[in-house]
């Protein structure tokens, strides 16, 4: 079931996407609603599965320095085996599946060029990869993630 969300549903998840541990009173003040209103749309928004969670964000000082992603290309129906080791990096962080030139694309986090070369080495000898190929992340310009 998809949830309808309205403007103040829309409002709510803002907010606690800005900070999610704001309590149910602020988040009420913030929005001019009642506090019993907010309390029961929070709920009613954690049971549709719009809200799955609340996470910590970390701030660049707490951050991995290093970002890189890889572009991989597998063998045919190798997908399981591969996306287990990759599981298995601690410095991989997100992989998604693609369409077009690469298979997957896989977000990688690194204390420093050496773990950062070492698990782009063990992505490239992983068995069922065919190639890769890495971009180090140099700055960010904009970053809209939730």
């Amino acid at each position: 079931m998809t949830p309808q969300l309205d403007d103040t549903d829309r409002a709510l998840i803002a907010a606690l996407q800005s900070n999610a541990r704001l309590p149910v009173a602020d988040l009420a003040r913030s929005l001019g609603l009642a506090r019993t209103t907010v309390q029961a749309r929070l709920e009613r928004l954690e049971r549709s599965g719009a809200i799955v969670g609340y996470t910590l964000r970390l701030g660049e000082a707490a951050r991995a320095p290093l970002h890189a992603t890889a572009l991989v290309n597998i063998e045919l129906r190798a997908g399981p085996a591969v996306l287990a080791r990759l599981r298995s990096l601690p410095a991989v962080q997100v992989v998604h599946t693609t369409s077009g030139r690469f298979d997957l694309l896989v977000q990688i986090a690194a204390q420093t060029t050496q773990e950062l070369d070492e698990t782009l080495d063990r992505i490239g000898e992983t068995r069922g990869v065919k190639g890769s190929e890495s971009l180090i992340h140099l700055s960010t310009k904009i970053d809209r993630r939730d």
